[in-house]
């Protein structure tokens, strides 16, 4: 890892744990030495990053340089809140992170004041029934929807009936019965839902169907609703 990763990886560090961070948990999660870690700390702070603390203390990263300063009203913080909550108990382990990281971020940029509004948000998501949430690595899907290229991928349908086939990848949704897949078949050349659940291998190709994705997706709500 090179120091500019090193440095933005301890960065966005100070941003997720919880605050303060011991010197202990930095180094372990930059993976260096605390004599290291203590040089990077003062290597931000020379950057602009505000972070208080010492060692034995541990650090908070109060002013955070990398992100430029927003401002939001009380209801649009908790909206936040509530929203990236949602995606947390929804979303597979990499979404959930990714959540967790867009939320101090944001807390990074805000004044001191509207930090502790956001910190201490009166609006939660619980839910008496566990919502069905994607387990599995889902990422290759992901970077195929992102990318505009197709994916090969083994299925079996409600009746357990076997079938391969190459997909457009459009979009992910989260629905109250599970994680589904919007795509047009190339198979059949129409538009279908695949349950993530019921698709056993996929495999990334190198067909590209951009720049085609918007559109698709588009006719395809629009037949949906």
């Amino acid at each position: 890892m090179s120091r500019p990763e090193r440095l933005f990886r301890l960065l966005n560090t100070l941003r997720v744990l919880p605050k303060p961070v011991t010197a202990a948990r930095l180094a372990r999660e930059t993976e260096v030495s605390e004599r290291t870690l203590y040089r990077d700390i003062e290597s931000l702070r020379t950057g602009g990053a505000l972070i208080d603390g010492a060692p034995g203390l541990g650090y908070t990263l109060t002013e955070d340089p990398a992100l430029p300063p927003q401002t939001f009203d009380r209801i649009e913080m908790e909206a936040l809140v509530v929203g990236l909550s949602d995606v947390r108990q929804r979303g597979d382990a990499q979404l959930a992170h990714a959540a967790d990281s867009a939320l101090a971020k944001i807390a990074a940029t805000l004044p001191e004041r509207l930090q502790r509004q956001l910190l201490h948000a009166t609006h939660m998501v619980y839910r008496y029934e566990t919502p069905m949430k994607e387990a599995r690595d889902i990422s290759t899907i992901r970077s195929a929807c992102w990318e505009e290229r197709a994916i090969d991928i083994d299925y079996r349908d409600a009746n357990g009936t076997p079938t391969s086939r190459r997909i457009y990848p459009l979009a992910i949704v989260y629905l109250d019965t599970g994680c589904g897949l919007l795509a047009w078949c190339c198979l059949r050349e129409d538009y279908r839902k695949f349950w993530i659940k019921r698709i056993e291998e996929f495999r990334p190709t190198k067909k590209s169907f951009r720049p085609n994705r918007a559109r698709l997706l588009r006719d395809y709500l629009a037949q949906m609703s």
